[in-house]
């Protein structure tokens, strides 16, 4: 690992980006990792715009963007707050002025472009901004991922602690950052539509913004042809805290998944198409099982 994140710095950035724009192209017609989930979804979610060949295509390019995205989170320690802001701007960026004038918010945003970039861009430009993170099963891996988000002036959370360091980083006024577009375990997650599929999705995004009365914030990244970005934010998503608390959940969980509908639907290469991301939802053609 401590190698993959030194490789990057033996080239200029934007060369080391478009190096892992070809090893994402190796990773989807070479090796095949994970090709026929990718295609399968995008055919479920997409099968009525885009023919075969679009598919692939538009796979093709998730990889690729995939793959540049990590070289940019590696690069995170070398970069700098300037450097950060000379490769992202933000349209949007009075809406999370917005929140943070109110005290805070849940930022909800998927695996969709370079997402490790949008949280060290919202930090450089003075956004208080924490990340719920998972634990990786390595420790010195999990370590280094931190330690690169905590070089872009990114807080941790880690999801042992998730209650109790989300409600003291929204007592602070921070921005809590949450990944909300992953298939959700079996029982774990609230049903809401995706794509037009009944999707198992996860709501701990809403159950935090409806027990803190804070709204969501959903934003996402957009990669340029020249390796620059575009940080997007969007109008929040208000809390009603007077609604009955179940009907509410549902209702923001279904906001959120509809907000990154829309993006996935304008960019469809910028999401990561090969997690399975309808494996517990009513059987349908198209997806392989298991």
């Amino acid at each position: 690992m401590k190698l993959l994140v030194f490789l990057p710095r033996l080239l200029p950035m934007r060369a080391a980006v478009r190096v892992g724009g070809l090893l994402g192209i190796v990773a989807f017609d070479v090796v095949r990792i994970r090709r026929a989930v990718t295609l399968a979804n995008l055919e479920r979610a997409l099968g009525d715009v885009l023919d075969r060949r679009a598919r692939i295509r538009t796979g093709r390019r998730s990889y690729v963007n995939f793959a540049k995205s990590m070289v940019e989170f590696a690069s995170l320690g070398r970069l700098g707050a300037g450097r950060v802001l000379d490769l992202v701007s933000f349209a949007g960026r009075e809406h999370a002025d917005d929140v943070l004038a109110r005290g805070g918010a849940i930022v909800v945003t998927g695996h969709f472009g370079s997402w490790e970039l949008l949280g060290a861009a919202a930090a450089a430009a003075g956004m208080p901004v924490e990340f719920l993170v998972g634990e990786q099963q390595n420790r010195m891996v999990d370590g280094l991922m931190n330690d690169l988000r905590r070089s872009a002036g990114i807080g941790i959370i880690p999801r042992g602690v998730a209650a109790r360091g989300i409600f003291a980083a929204l007592k602070r006024g921070h921005l809590v950052a949450l990944l909300s577009d992953q298939e959700a375990r079996r029982g774990a997650g609230v049903i809401v539509d995706f794509f037009g599929i009944p999707s198992s999705t996860y709501p701990g995004a809403a159950q935090f913004a409806y027990r803190a009365g804070k709204p969501i914030l959903f934003c996402y990244i957009v990669r340029r042809p020249d390796e620059t970005h575009e940080a997007v934010f969007l109008p929040p998503i208000e809390v009603d805290p007077s609604a009955e608390r179940e009907t509410e959940v549902l209702r923001l969980t279904a906001a959120h998944a509809a907000a990154l509908e829309a993006a996935i639907r304008k960019h469809p290469d910028h999401w990561l198409w090969a997690h399975k991301r309808w494996k517990t939802s009513p059987p349908a053609g198209g997806l392989p099982a298991g």
